[in-house]
């Protein structure tokens, strides 16, 4: 059930030059799911006039706390970004629908670019807290880019590449050897190209593959249309049906 919630700032940490991470502590968090989104409202910035959807990065929900990790890439993130502790946040939550927990102990690969490595904390902590031992391949421009290593390394293998070689293995998560491993499940989020590689990768080797999308969403609930993307059911909303789907449900040329 949808919630609009006035969230308290507890700490607002940088991470570098252009991403951070909201804390944000509130008595009603409702149940999240991973890969779920909220909705964000952007106080005193007059340009923004639209709420800006952001990934779950974490949940603690016994202690009420709700985690967002934010690449400033705008007005608004860049006014997200000054906020302090104590600061109020008013957010629409939960929103759109989440990954698919596989039952068992299956192998699952969880593959990010950039901020897509966003969700994909929660995952990994979901999987783990069912019993399974998730691998987790993030690919960045340099090590610089690198955010949240110990975080990620609390419930994950966690391997690195970097397009300049200055971490892990050179190239793109899709050029790393740990990719001769067997895997049942992959999950993704990140830059468009390297999810549509990933999903190649993953159709040619028969392994199930769940992607979140990253389209435009301004509304977060299916009414402005702005987010629609073709899939095999037709035109769907990725906000509503979405963020993420399954690579068989996708158009696209894999």
């Amino acid at each position: 059930m949808k919630k609009i919630i006035d969230f308290i700032v507890q700490e607002n940490k940088k991470l570098n030059d252009d991403t951070f991470l909201l804390v944000l502590y509130s008595p009603e968090l409702p149940e999240i799911k991973a890969g779920q989104f909220v909705n964000v409202k952007v106080e005193d910035s007059p340009s923004t006039f639209l709420r800006r959807p952001i990934s779950v990065h974490d949940v603690e929900r016994e202690k009420g706390l709700l985690y967002l990790m934010v690449k400033i890439a705008g007005k608004g993130t860049a006014r997200l970004a000054t906020l302090k502790e104590g600061d109020n946040l008013n957010i629409v939550l939960p929103l759109g629908n989440s990954f698919t927990i596989p039952s068992g102990r299956d192998r699952c690969l969880l593959v990010g670019g950039g901020v897509g490595v966003a969700p994909l904390l929660y995952l990994a902590k979901e999987l783990k807290n069912k019993g399974m031992e998730p691998v987790v391949l993030i690919g960045t421009r340099t090590s610089k880019d690198i955010v949240l290593k110990e975080e990620f390394e609390k419930y994950a293998e966690v391997y690195y590449t970097t397009e300049d070689g200055s971490y892990g293995e050179k190239g793109y998560p899709t050029q790393h050897s740990l990719l001769q491993e067997s895997f049942q499940h992959i999950f993704c989020c990140g830059p468009s190209p390297m999810m549509k590689a990933v999903a190649q990768y993953a159709y040619l080797n028969k392994i199930d593959c769940e992607v979140s999308l990253e389209n435009m969403m301004a509304c977060g609930i299916g009414a402005c249309l702005c987010c629609v993307n073709d899939t095999q059911k037709g035109h769907q909303c990725v906000c509503t049906e979405g963020p993420v789907f399954n690579i068989n449900d996708l158009k696209w040329q894999i």
